[in-house]
């Protein structure tokens, strides 16, 4: 079977660019036009000849456009099977004519609830109606419509028509019809999330939940050598999430997989940091490494660094503030893998872009608080509520003797905020809001606590008068003891343990401020 001639289109867009063009080039190759509101407008006003749609069905558009291409004028000149003679003869017999060319996109719906304060009424109506049925039935008859959604193949699809004298290729349309069912199918779940949101059950893991994944970038490999790995855009529930909407690489090769995580665990940081004084954090293996913050970049950079000097060779490291060059020439003298930042000052991406295999981005966006984090195992899927919870000063319970100072209560809120993005169990040191020794990801909060305090000695940092922060409560005295032990004066916990009474005693006898939160940041 031949590929059909496109002879007569229907055009109805929201988003214009590049259809006046498109449709200038489709009446010069003999396409008859035909178009509803406001792009038959743009298309008259530009001088491209087009007729309303209303010429077809013999209606006018009604109820404030809501029904005007709902019509089997329409959806019949879509469906008919070209070589089903019975579905021509009805067609003839009805005064219905064949549409062989449909280019449509749908109303702003994401766009407009994703604007501040949007109201219900104007979320319900702009969800198209018309555009994806329309859609639907021309990629259901792909054999003989070709169907459009994406300016990006207005291009290609004239080329074609040019070089065949008025068609397209059967492989084209089937592939233009893969993404209207990609596009409306992604469509219904914004809306669907949008109710869901609207009727409050947004903060409850539904019966049934739908996850779309599309391939944004392509990973060299996996955590391995031997796997294969993608990065995929991801929406759900909470809406669509695209590293391309929060990042720009400006320099370096491509991501890895590995490079993913660990810009999560970065940027994740960072972002408690938000709006405060300069902070500076390194991350190794999606552990922080070294936290620190202070009254400028560089003095906040040489405090993260000092926690633990080896490390930080070929970590990954983000800051809350545009990179300055005496920061920048400081970072500069080691091996790092990638630097995040929200700008970079003059002449410092001219400085770093010196070393071909660093990557430096910028962090466009604030990243989203709130939404669900997915879990795959071998025997399904885990989902829960991202962990974005905040805990302020007046959350805080004092349960000893002794009240923290005000510089305990920054040192212990400062290690809190950091202490939920280890990996438990996490013991952390924090004096003069930076890190001292990070222990993390250990069997026992005995070990981590071991090893924050050797990390702390290698590098000659003393732990006397430091705080001390813990994911989840101490089961036993000893954790406490042992922090005690190393001259720690303040103590930031969750609390809620059987034996929280022999803590507390244990913190009263060793003159320790603790504090509960009330939860914990368990973290695997």
């Amino acid at each position: 079977m031949s590929d059909p001639l496109i002879k007569r289109a229907l055009v109805s867009v929201s988003d214009k660019t590049g259809i006046v063009d498109f449709c200038r080039e489709l009446s010069s190759l003999g396409v008859e036009i035909f178009s509803t509101g406001g792009t038959l407008k743009a298309l008259q006003d530009a001088g491209v000849v087009a007729s309303s749609i209303s010429e077809i069905t013999g209606f006018p558009e009604i109820m404030d456009g809501r029904v005007k291409t709902l019509h089997p004028k329409i959806h019949g000149g879509l469906l008919a099977v070209r070589e089903n003679a019975d579905h021509v003869a009805q067609a003839r017999e009805n005064g219905i004519g064949f549409i062989d060319m449909v280019v449509v996109n749908l109303y702003p719906f994401e766009a407009t609830v994703a604007k501040p304060g949007v109201s219900f009424e104007d979320a319900i109506e702009n969800i198209d109606i018309g555009g994806p049925s329309m859609l639907r039935s021309a990629a259901k008859n792909n054999e003989s419509v070709t169907v459009l959604t994406d300016s990006a193949d207005y291009e290609g699809v004239l080329s074609e028509m040019k070089a065949s004298g008025g068609s397209t290729a059967r492989a084209t349309r089937l592939r233009l019809a893969r993404k209207v069912f990609e596009l409306t199918s992604r469509y219904d779940r914004a809306i669907a999330a949008y109710l869901t949101r609207a009727e409050g059950a947004e903060t409850a893991a539904a019966a049934t939940m739908t996850v779309q994944l599309e391939r944004e970038l392509d990973m060299r490999y996996g955590e391995n050598p031997h796997q294969s790995a993608g990065f995929y855009r991801l929406e759900d529930g909470a809406g669509a999430r695209s590293f391309g909407d929060y990042f720009e690489k400006l320099h370096g090769k491509d991501l890895s997989y590995n490079n993913m995580l660990d810009i999560a665990a970065a940027s994740g940081i960072v972002e408690e940091f938000r709006g405060e004084d300069p902070t500076v954090v390194i991350i190794k293996h999606t552990n922080p490494c070294g936290v620190a913050q202070a009254s400028t970049l560089v003095e906040a950079w040489h405090s993260a660094f000092a926690t633990d000097t080896q490390a930080p060779f070929g970590g990954i490291i983000a800051f809350n503030r545009p990179l300055d060059m005496q920061t920048a020439e400081a970072v500069n003298g080691i091996f790092t893998e990638i630097l995040i930042a929200p700008s970079y000052e003059d002449g410092v991406l001219e400085l770093l872009m010196k070393k071909k295999d660093r990557r430096l981005l910028i962090q466009k966006q604030a990243l989203p608080k709130g939404g669900w984090e997915f879990k795959s195992t071998p025997f399904g899927m885990l989902v829960q509520e991202r962990d974005s919870k905040i805990v302020s000063r007046e959350d805080l319970k004092a349960v000893t003797k002794r009240q923290p100072t005000e510089k305990e209560l920054d040192d212990l809120m400062f290690a809190w905020k950091i202490c939920k993005h280890i990996k438990s169990n996490t013991i952390l040191y924090v004096k003069d809001r930076r890190t001292f020794g990070v222990g993390a990801g250990q069997m026992s909060r005995v070990d981590s606590s071991k090893i924050a305090r050797w990390k702390a000695s290698e590098v000659d940092l003393d732990l006397t008068g430091s705080v001390v922060a813990s994911d989840a409560f101490f089961p036993f005295a000893d954790g406490l003891l042992a922090a005690a032990e190393a001259g720690v004066t303040a103590v930031i916990q969750p609390g809620g343990s059987i034996r929280d009474n022999e803590v507390i005693e244990a913190a009263d006898q060793n003159n320790l401020a603790m504090v509960f939160t009330g939860m914990r940041h368990f973290k695997h």
